[in-house]
């Protein structure tokens, strides 16, 4: 597929914007994507959105247009669909940054999942379909800077305007296989979910409470430490992990230093220990006074369950090999929560628990009770 791609629209003006709304309203469906800054910024933030219709690629620029309510509609009606590559990450941010509802969604990514294909981004699916090439290494640019480059805003632009063309390919191989509607239902559950993952200040320790290898007194260091740098980070406005790397926390807990030349030792630079070694060392001392955290230890389910919960995972993954797809195809994640907590009885009970997936608990519903153990589940 060869074409010569006229320059997309830069969208930066209200009028602009209006302009580009409209010209969406009026179509059934658009390609959407979005850019963010999270490997360069301490809160992320969505830094452009891109659109394609039938006719024309938009980028827009919401570091300048701070109102994007006008779009809002476009997201919730029905009557358009909106089309994606790995929707569920722009659905978060585009929900945290805007408040977006999300009604109609094709998610291409999730489509090829449902088919089986063994690799699903998208370079590699226009690539194989289409001989279409993309530069992924500006999947890590910072989409906050201004200007963006050429490259970057041609490698935007691909990101959504192949995508019609994609989708309809992808359709046609789910009705072949008869599994569109699984990726219906999926599409329909990626709508409703609202999964807003707030920044944890201060409590970013508790990604180091399941190790085994950290007494209590160690993690209350490293939570002091994370505290100092979740603090430092947001005032540089960069992510955590560019001012301390997590290894050298562990390293600096096990051992803790006593004076700035015993930094060295636990992998931080010359520069990190001339710009933050007192107020590490800081840290260090008022996490070995600290009373101690606590780890959260996640509730343990009865036996029962764990053993309904093991058996449908097992099921799961001999269906999905079956299938030639990865077991959260054959059953997601949500409904192994669902069943083996609150077992079925019977299909009209299991149809009930699975409303929202109506084709696989039709498909599967047999086998699901016989692995729950169920009498005359066939």
């Amino acid at each position: 597929m060869s074409e010569e791609l006229k320059p997309p629209v830069w969208v930066n003006t209200t009028e602009l914007l209006k302009r580009m709304a409209d010209d969406i309203a009026s179509q059934t469906r658009v390609a959407v994507d979005t850019e963010s800054n999270s490997l360069h910024a301490f809160r992320e933030q969505v830094c452009l959105l891109q659109f394609s219709t039938s006719q024309a690629d938009y980028l827009v620029d919401p570091l300048v247009l701070k109102d994007l309510d006008i779009l809002a509609p476009i997201f919730s009606d029905s009557g358009i669909e909106k089309i994606f590559h790995a929707a569920e990450y722009d659905l978060i941010c585009l929900r945290r940054d805007f408040g977006f509802t999300f009604a109609n969604l094709f998610d291409t990514m999730q489509a090829a999942r449902v088919l089986g294909y063994p690799a699903v981004g998208l370079d590699k699916l226009l690539g194989d379909k289409f001989g279409i090439k993309m530069d992924k290494r500006h999947q890590k640019a910072n989409w906050a800077a201004r200007p963006l480059t050429k490259e970057q805003i041609h490698y935007a632009r691909l990101d959504t305007h192949y995508l019609f063309d994609l989708r309809d390919a992808l359709e046609t191989e789910l009705r072949e296989k008869e599994r569109l509607d699984f990726a219906l239902e999926d599409f329909r559950r990626a709508c409703a979910m609202d999964e807003n993952k707030a920044r944890t200040n201060g409590d970013s320790w508790e990604r180091f409470a399941a190790r085994k290898d950290l007494s209590l007194r160690e993690l209350t260091v490293i939570a002091q430490l994370c505290k100092w740098r979740d603090r430092e980070a947001e005032r540089l406005n960069r992510p955590p992990y560019k001012v301390v790397m997590d290894d050298v926390f562990v390293t600096l807990a096990k051992n803790p230093p006593e004076k700035k030349v015993d930094l060295s030792a636990a992998g931080l630079s010359e520069k990190q220990i001339r710009l933050w070694g007192e107020m590490i060392l800081s840290a260090v001392r008022r996490g070995e006074a600290a009373p101690l955290v606590e780890r959260r230890h996640a509730e343990r389910k009865n036996e029962a369950v764990l053993k309904r919960l093991e058996k449908l995972k097992a099921w799961r993954k001999n269906a999905g090999a079956q299938l030639n797809v990865e077991s959260d195809i054959i059953l997601p994640k949500p409904y192994l929560a669902i069943l083996s907590e609150n077992p079925p009885k019977n299909i009209h009970e299991l149809m009930q628990l699975m409303k929202d997936s109506p084709s696989r608990a039709e498909k599967f519903g047999a086998q699901i009770l016989k692995a729950l153990g169920v009498k005359h589940a066939n």
